[in-house]
């Protein structure tokens, strides 16, 4: 067993033996003692252990049983898939038979696409057997799907040492401010709110999992701010994680006095690009917020501003179990923490990832990004979106010549059009975004868009000579449109 998981071990058994009825996780209609916690995990992870599955899957909804699963499977040793509720059907099918899991836990509601997926219910479990080999690299503990940028996202493969080396890191950026309550507003199956959840237990703090949907969150994109505030007004959260999109609705809450301030000690944002705007805003209502980077490949959370050390605008200096340095193109380049491999893949056996992350020092070593090197942008809500995916299923449909999506720090994606038939109406190519919206998950879906007022071409600038969007021009030629487009 890697020291780091003895040492969680070592800590939950530690808390279960000082504080039996002390609240350790709570959910809508259960709640947990250390000392229950840990007899529920240890029961569940011999539960585990003597159905000898090769891959298990968590297929839940947030809820303190997905969290007693979930450590469960880490104390087994099993590989373990966390699938993200906003996946489509299809993008969970693609995941079961990359992984090929062969036993899951799963919602009732996901009985129906368990059963389609070739499961059966087995007591606690849905089993089926293996149709292939999987190359898993040795020591995997999770294998994480990130919200995908296309269609068919990629699994990677993560040690329970490098999980919990960044959870212990997380844990002591927040040791100063003491949070002894701790929300879990983000689906599990983000790694980030994972490892924050793992955090909060090890330092013997009180966890509260509601289910998404009794927060008022929907899908990928979709909050009822009304029922979200509530939830966090009366879990009296000390700490949280949040996506941009969210701490904006919590700064707007505070300045509109729905929510008190008080009960916040320290606020995590991540995920996605902050305005530097945001964070004044929220420091002018004394919110404690923290912004960090990270990415998957990583485990997660490679740099953190911290209550001694936060510069705004910044996304904190590098974590101590990292090393980050800078190519020559001002790529952010990381040492440690790195993944085991993607699943099916060889092993990953470079030194340093590169993360293809835009991004400068200041003279104090906080780290400032600047842009991604590639096409791929990431929503305000967190969400990696690759716009070339979604721009082939909207040209794909005989109606639409060229588009162009764009979404960075968004909370909506935007497309600009171009019809095959310049006398198309507008109907018809509504008629077909709805069409390719049908096979997008919703964080990936054109929420707005424009009609152009002429083609893409070399001779106006805005496409090369091999056909390629020149994407940097065509955000500055409709610049003014697409910010139109955000404020409808």
């Amino acid at each position: 067993m890697p020291h780091e998981l003895a040492a969680l071990r070592e800590a939950l058994q530690g808390h279960a033996l000082q504080d039996r009825q002390g609240v350790a996780l709570r959910g809508e209609t259960s709640r947990y003692s250390y000392h229950d916690l840990w007899a529920q995990v240890e029961q569940r992870r011999a539960l585990l252990e003597a159905h000898q599955g090769q891959v298990f899957a968590l297929v839940m909804e947030n809820s303190p049983e997905a969290v007693l699963w979930d450590l469960a499977a880490l104390f087994a040793g099993l590989p373990c898939v966390t699938l993200p509720p906003f996946f489509t059907h299809a993008q969970r099918l693609h995941c079961f038979d990359q992984s090929q899991v062969d036993i899951a836990v799963a919602d009732a509601a996901m009985a129906p696409g368990m059963r389609e997926a070739g499961f059966y219910q087995e007591g606690a479990f849905w089993r089926r057997k293996a149709n292939g080999d999987v190359r898993i690299p040795a020591g995997t503990a999770k294998i994480t799907y990130t919200s995908g940028t296309t269609g068919t996202p990629k699994g990677v493969c993560l040690s329970a040492a490098a999980l919990l080396r960044v959870t212990q890191e997380l844990a002591n950026a927040s040791r100063s401010a003491a949070p002894e309550k701790y929300l879990a507003v983000l689906p599990l199956a983000v790694l980030l709110e994972n490892l924050g959840i793992y955090a909060a237990l090890w330092v013997g703090a009180s966890v509260t999992v509601p289910s998404q949907k009794s927060m008022g969150i929907d899908g990928a994109t979709g909050v009822d701010w009304a029922r979200l505030l509530a939830s966090v007004a009366m879990s009296g959260a000390h700490s949280l994680i949040l996506v941009p999109q969210l701490l904006q609705g919590l700064v707007t809450a505070l300045e509109r006095k729905l929510l008190t301030v008080h009960q916040f000690r320290f606020v995590a944002v991540g995920g996605g690009r902050v305005s530097l705007d945001l964070l004044e805003r929220a420091a002018k209502v004394n919110l404690p917020v923290y912004q960090g980077y990270g990415l998957s490949e990583c485990a997660s959370v490679v740099c953190l501003n911290q209550p001694e050390h936060n510069r705004l605008g910044s996304v904190g200096k590098p974590l101590p179990h990292v090393t980050v340095r800078l190519g020559e193109d001002g790529e952010v380049l990381v040492k440690g923490s790195a993944l085991l491999g993607y699943l099916g893949d060889e092993p990953y056996q470079q030194t340093w990832l590169a993360t293809g992350d835009i991004g400068e020092f200041d003279a104090d070593g906080y780290l400032y990004l600047k842009g991604r090197k590639k096409h791929q942008f990431i929503t305000s809500f967190g969400r990696n979106v690759n716009p070339d995916w979604v721009e082939a299923e909207l040209t794909q449909r005989g109606t639409i010549a060229q588009a162009f999506v764009h979404g960075e720090g968004l909370n909506r994606n935007l497309a600009l059009l171009w019809p095959l038939d310049p006398t198309a109406s507008d109907e018809t190519l509504a008629g077909t975004v709805a069409q390719a919206n049908a096979q997008l998950p919703d964080y990936a879906q054109v929420h707005a868009w424009k009609r152009l007022p002429e083609p893409f071409s070399p001779a106006n600038g805005l496409l090369t000579s091999n056909g390629r969007l020149r994407r940097e021009a065509i955000l500055s030629r409709y610049r003014d449109t697409l910010s139109e487009l955000v404020s409808e």
